[in-house]
């Protein structure tokens, strides 16, 4: 029997385009609803510190930014807002994400947002391999090498989670 073709993100054919290589992993979700990374990290068996979650926020000039670190850490806003040079930084209320990015919670990329944002991955992720970020689709992500992911978006390392 004929195997269903995968049928692409924006953020896949991005990576194509740019000729940088990928894989795909999916996950099973109930819905519209996207389970928790650390779920997610756990149900696929990846270390939770290769699987990076991206979140959006608005410093405060109004500029918009894209921040994506470890599932199992959470933001520092603080190092967020060094890390970008802004006197501070707040989180994206959620019903602004889809207007802004082109994505929804939980299926949120770095890669083909509507418009380019800049973008600060948590210093960390220099030191795998790979790592995975969502496709663009909830129960969708991309294992791609950080450094090429980085240079794609134009983005930066930093310091950007709390401190355990």
């Amino acid at each position: 029997m004929k195997q269903p073709k995968e049928r692409k993100t924006n953020a896949m054919r991005i990576l194509e385009e740019a000729g940088i290589p990928y894989r795909v992993r999916t996950y099973p979700h109930d819905g519209g609803e996207a389970p928790d990374g650390l779920t997610v990290a756990r149900a696929l068996g990846q270390d939770p510190d290769s699987v990076y979650k991206t979140l959006v926020a608005r410093g405060a000039s109004g500029t918009y930014y894209v921040f994506d670190l470890p599932v199992s850490q959470e933001l520092d806003l603080k190092k967020a807002a060094r890390a970008v040079g802004e006197k501070s930084v707040a989180m994206l209320h959620v019903k602004e994400l889809l207007p802004l990015t082109g994505y929804v919670r939980g299926g949120c990329s770095p890669i083909g947002m509507k418009k380019p944002f800049y973008t600060t991955f948590q210093e960390t992720a220099q030191l795998y391999d790979e790592i995975a970020v969502s496709a663009g689709r909830i129960g969708t992500q991309v294992v791609v090498e950080p450094t090429a992911l980085c240079q794609l978006v134009g983005g930066q390392f930093a310091d950007i989670v709390k401190d355990n």
